[in-house]
């Protein structure tokens, strides 16, 4: 049985993956950004991390550290309800600092495990990020920096991939699911959405033992070529150095 730390994970696709890994037996660490959030969500252990937060990523990092982690599915997300560009109390656009920064702490102060999923979108299709403005100071909108960031925390996957050859570290679009964030118009239960992400994190199926690879429904799926791209990769990898003055093991 593996031992999975899953971010995001009081409701939504996150509490569907936790939920269905530990009803197979694994132990599940849920995150939750608040303790009042754990508590309303009814996991008041849950693991407590403000990832728009440099300071509580890397707090939440070390305190997984000596946890021997066996996989992490990074689910959280974030969506600017507002019309204007905000940024985090380090100065970072809050969309990249949820899908891009807070992955990249997490896998500079805990490590790599084994398996490292990444929560990705149908959004990134027909995405495009500039390598100079990967946190969109010019151009912002909701809409474009939730699609940019998930390219770009594609694309960082694709990097930890090729840097870290004894793992297995993949990305997934886990379809059009009904959560607070689509709405009830989605057509996929939360369930459906959590299969792929668990599947990928504990499977020892043959086709879940890769890694560098963007999945859908269990299969390899192309949704945007920028991802292999090894300039783009390691321009989010040196953004992200530069802003949490951490470097990957």
């Amino acid at each position: 049985m593996s031992r999975v730390l899953v971010t995001g994970s009081t409701d939504g696709i996150g509490a569907a993956v936790s939920t269905r890994l530990e009803a197979e037996g694994h132990t599940v660490l849920r995150h939750a950004r608040s303790a009042e959030r754990a508590r309303e969500a009814g996991v008041p252990d849950a693991l407590v991390g403000d990832l728009m937060s440099l300071e509580s990523t890397a707090a939440l990092g070390r305190s997984v550290r000596e946890a021997a982690l066996d996989a992490v599915v990074h689910n959280a997300g974030w969506a600017s309800p507002h019309d204007v560009r905000e940024t985090t109390v380090d100065g970072v656009e809050r969309t990249f600092a949820v899908h891009v920064l807070a992955p990249y702490v997490l896998s500079a102060v805990a490590g790599v495990p084994a398996r490292w999923v990444y929560v990705s979108s149908d959004s990134i299709r027909g995405a495009s990020v500039d390598l100079d403005d990967l946190q969109l100071e010019r151009g912002w909108t909701s809409a474009t920096a939730y699609s940019s960031s998930k390219l770009a925390g594609t694309a960082l996957t694709f990097a930890l991939a090729r840097r870290v050859p004894g793992a297995l570290v993949n990305a997934v679009h886990p379809g059009w699911v009904r959560t607070k964030m689509s709405g009830d118009v989605a057509p996929l239960s939360v369930e459906q959405g959590a299969d792929t992400p668990a599947w990928l994190a504990v499977s020892d199926d043959p086709e879940a033992l890769t890694t560098g690879r963007l999945f859908q429904d269990r299969a390899v799926v192309r949704l945007n070529d920028a991802v292999d791209d090894e300039a783009l990769q390691e321009r989010v990898v040196e953004t992200c150095e530069r802003l949490s003055g951490l470097r990957l093991a």
